[in-house]
């Protein structure tokens, strides 16, 4: 290695040195701590005592711990494919030529910026059984509508419901990947007799099918770590229906101080997130279109 060639490399040690840093304190030492910790009994307030694999024993005959993973399961597979249909939907319609579409971007975008605590509040009470606005509008219709957090059959479903009104985030990057769409496969399309729907399913989604991908991943991510809203909504009620996956963690951690337990669950979710991911990669890659390759 030749004297600039050794000045090159620690000029550009030293610009990624912050980035390099800021990885091991704050990545890579957690991660590091967290997976010891996971062998070990550590209450925060005492040394951690080594236990081998003690916890993930308990966790494999933890009842709560399978319920709290069912409902994550339970979540993910409604929240996920409903939320996806549901943003490529809005996407398309908002991706039309028509008038005020600035104005309809806008107001469907703006409940994404809304806080998590609030938007949990604000549902909470129009998911309310005897005053909220949800069943006066089915009453109009003279249905009755059901106790929703308070019953065991639709709290997930409500919670469901209510992750769907904050989609704008993937609207957004979904009309994001629509305006990358070459307008002359379209114009071969309609050469070719193709209608709306026929250009959709052969012209559009391939051409997002990146995008797709992108927000499918990153959407499984969020759904299997949902915490805030249901917290705040039903604290994990009724009967634990609701008591989702990170919402346990958090027990352990911060109010049983049982932090090898909680590490434990956190080292399972993340291999559980890493296999998921996996194997989206490998499923989705014949049905990704990357233009140019």
């Amino acid at each position: 290695m030749t004297q600039r060639e050794r000045n090159s490399l620690i000029t550009g040690l030293l610009f990624i040195a912050p980035w390099l840093i800021g990885l091991s304190c704050f990545i890579l030492l957690p991660s590091g701590m967290a997976l010891y910790y996971s062998f070990c009994d550590y209450s925060v307030l005492k040394d951690p005592i080594f236990i081998g694999v003690g916890n993930y024993r308990d966790l494999s005959t933890d009842p709560v711990f399978w319920q709290s993973l069912w409902n994550t399961v339970f979540f993910a597979l409604l929240a996920l494919p409903l939320g996806t249909v549901l943003s490529i939907g809005l996407a398309l319609l908002l991706n039309a030529k028509v008038i005020g579409r600035s104005v309809f971007r806008t107001i469907f975008f703006l409940p994404s910026l809304v806080p998590l605590v609030a938007l949990a509040i604000l549902w909470q009470w129009m998911f309310n059984g005897r005053f909220g606005v949800i069943n006066y509008a089915l009453s109009l219709a003279h249905i009755n509508g059901p106790d929703w957090l308070g019953d065991t059959s639709w709290s997930k479903p409500a919670l469901v419901l209510t992750g769907l009104w904050g989609v704008g985030n993937a609207v957004v990057i979904y009309l994001a990947g629509l305006q990358d769409v070459p307008k002359a496969l379209y114009e071969a399309a309609t050469l070719d007799g193709a209608n709306w729907w026929q250009k959709t399913a052969n012209v559009t989604l391939p051409m997002i099918s990146p995008v797709i991908y992108f927000n499918v991943i990153m959407g499984c991510i969020g759904v299997l770590q949902v915490f805030a809203v249901p917290y705040v909504m039903t604290g994990g009620g009724p009967a634990r229906s609701t008591l989702f996956y990170t919402m346990y963690l958090f027990d352990h951690a911060f109010k049983y101080l049982n932090m090898g337990y909680a590490c434990a669950m956190a080292l399972i979710l993340f291999l559980m997130i890493a296999v998921l991911t996996t194997v989206a990669h490998f499923v989705s890659r014949r049905y990704l279109y990357y233009a140019g390759t």
